[in-house]
């Protein structure tokens, strides 16, 4: 299959990066980095979550984030909620998109949300009509597509039924998620073959750990196999709290430069982008976790 033409990136940094910060991001370089990010080109923002701040403190401001942003008619600025109290905050923090979250794996549900894949998916349901109803578009994610750090290997019909599931609750998009970066090129081409089955090909996007090395060299693959929707997390942000030491998401740098040396379009200035990625480093004290920012960065 030819490459696509185009790749819309979906940014997941401001919330999938910054959740596992250890010490608490002011709410100013939260919204910075938001408004540095919707001047880059980007189309897609995740913003935050709607979670209990008992158990992910970093996103308790979110609603003050989403006051504080500079919107941009063209940028979409999606949050994560896992259940119908989360969705009431999204509604009343005027967002249009949000996304919900199951898993390929029974042991990781059981660990990271305390029920059944089966429970999660009818936890959702609620979720989903109720935003639908009120014309706000729903995203599923789909974790542990490619492993899953308790049990192993995930089976990939397990992973097209889940695909399925969150498709017919009304999501738009479906994200495959290799949550602990332990996926290969031709594993991830395989994975999207058989998911391409029960999901229509435009409506999976991929969101690649790079705990391995093998995040940029997955994307490839997908991309052959007719993949356009990446998600990325500019300067790399967002450990791998799953497995110690390990880096998270790919960085979205790396994916833009991976993206033009293809001749794909993706609207994102990558001089602006590796700018944010270098200032979002340093305001977090942090090495950037992107190879193509500190390569500019000593250019």
């Amino acid at each position: 299959m030819a490459l696509p033409n185009r790749v819309k990136i979906v940014e997941v940094g401001p919330r999938d990066g910054l959740q596992n910060e250890k010490t608490i991001v002011p709410l100013a370089v939260k919204v910075e980095l938001i408004d540095r990010l919707s001047a880059t080109g980007l189309p897609m923002i995740e913003s935050g979550a709607f979670v209990s701040p008992k158990w992910v403190p970093q996103m308790a401001d979110t609603a003050e984030v989403l006051a504080a942003i500079q919107r941009r008619p063209d940028v979409g600025y999606p949050v994560l909620v896992p259940n119908t109290k989360g969705l009431e905050q999204a509604i009343a923090s005027g967002v249009e998109e949000v996304a919900i979250f199951g898993a390929a794996s029974e042991a990781f549900s059981a660990k990271n949300i305390n029920c059944s894949i089966a429970e999660s998916l009818e936890r959702f349901r609620p979720v989903a009509e109720a935003a639908l109803a009120q014309g706000i578009r729903v995203r599923g994610y789909v974790s542990c597509v490619l492993g899953c750090p308790y049990q192993g290997e995930v089976p990939v019909a397990e992973v097209a039924r889940v695909s399925k599931a969150l498709l017919d609750l009304g999501c738009y998009e479906i994200s495959l998620g290799d949550t602990i970066g332990v996926g290969t090129a031709g594993k991830a081409r395989a994975l999207i073959e058989r998911v391409s089955d029960s999901v229509p090909l435009e409506k999976l996007a991929v969101h690649f750990h790079d705990t391995y090395g093998q995040a940029l060299a997955n994307i490839h693959a997908c991309l052959e196999a007719g993949v356009a929707v990446v998600d990325a997390s500019v300067a790399g942000l967002g450990g791998c709290p799953y497995a110690k030491g390990a880096s998270g998401n790919v960085a979205t740098e790396d994916v833009v430069y991976l993206l033009n040396g293809l001749g794909i379009e993706s609207g994102v200035d990558l001089k602006s982008l590796a700018a944010t990625g270098a200032w979002i480093s340093q305001a977090l004290s942090r090495p950037n976790g992107s190879r193509t920012g500190n390569a500019l960065a000593a250019a």
